[in-house]
């Protein structure tokens, strides 16, 4: 069984689902995804220099992702070669390809939400989202809160799931690290600042590039996982046709269209962040508003199923091959 086969991807969602990103561990031991953020974090101190022209800042950026990706390359072919080299190395390669993976966590930060909404209201709502979404939470109602939370549902469904798979069943461990590194770097700094829109603008691109395939498939798990949440595969994949285009992202209208038609509520819209308010449209404009913690239930379901059925695509492929 090689590296980046299907087989190794589906135990490593396998062991992603039952196990999850064990929080004794990582409070011992630095998670991967932490130190690629620390690498970032170094880079930008260093290289995105506050007199610098905005010709001279994006250079830089282009430089940074560029060595950060050149230097992943060669790290995940020689760990691909690593685990092939010896017996029941596939076996290692699947659990630490788990820990780049993030199904349970999803889940759990989500359900997190909700189990705030219901015991301790709008503040204690406010609070769990603000660990998962940029927005300012105080500007948010309980409806915004649930919507948040969904949005982060679907998005990260598509970032944090589907991306990290394909790009590793299809490259193997150079796919799966140099996404993460450039999806890591575009939450870091693929904004539209005054600090990033210049420096940040080549890992948001790439991030783009990079998604382009994950987030339509994550749009069709979403709408086939529709009737979980009562809602209609049809209409789900409607909504996410007619409005993906409506967000500024060219990826996250997909899974996120598509959950909004699933479950018939409005998202995204306008929406305040720390440095700016964004009025963007809202995707299936139709759909209530008025969302709340049994709509982040609904949104699990949709989820769960959604997780299922990716993870019988890699089973198939498994069967096939």
């Amino acid at each position: 069984m090689g590296y980046g086969t299907p087989g190794v991807l589906l135990a490593a969602l396998v062991i992603d689902a039952v196990v999850g990103d064990p929080r004794w561990l990582w409070r011992r031991l630095p998670h991967p995804v932490a130190i690629m953020g620390k690498v970032i974090a170094a880079l930008d101190q260093t290289l995105n220099r506050d007199h610098h022209s905005g010709a001279m800042r994006r250079f830089a950026g282009i430089a940074a992702i560029g060595a950060i990706v050149v230097v992943l390359v060669v790290a995940g072919h020689l760990l691909g070669r690593l685990f092939d080299r010896f017996e029941g190395g596939w076996i290692v390669s699947a659990l630490m390809a788990s820990v780049l993976l993030a199904q349970r966590s999803l889940y759990e930060h989500v359900a997190d939400v909700r189990t705030a909404l219901n015991n301790g209201g709008l503040e204690a709502g406010r609070k769990a989202v603000s660990m998962i979404v940029g927005r300012d939470p105080a500007a948010l109602d309980t409806g915004g809160v649930s919507r948040a939370a969904i949005e982060s549902c679907a998005e990260n469904f598509s970032d944090g799931v589907v991306a990290p798979a394909f790009w590793f069943a299809l490259l193997g461990w150079p796919g799966l690290l140099v996404y993460k590194v450039v999806n890591t770097a575009d939450s870091m700094v693929g904004h539209r600042s005054t600090r990033y829109e210049h420096f940040g603008w080549a890992a948001a691109r790439l991030d783009d590039v990079l998604n382009l395939v994950p987030a339509r498939l994550s749009a069709v798990l979403i709408s086939l996982a529709a009737p979980a949440a009562s809602g209609s595969i049809v209409r789900s994949a409607a909504v996410a046709w007619r409005d993906a285009g409506l967000h500024r992202s060219p990826n996250a209208g997909w899974p996120e269209s598509a959950m909004a038609g699933a479950l018939d509520v409005a998202l995204v819209g306008p929406r305040r962040y720390a440095e700016r308010i964004v009025d963007d449209p809202f995707l299936n404009a139709g759909g209530r508003q008025s969302a709340n913690a049994d709509d982040i239930s609904r949104a699990l379901r949709v989820y769960v199923l959604a997780c299922t059925l990716h993870g019988a695509l890699y089973a198939a492929l498994v069967v096939c091959l």
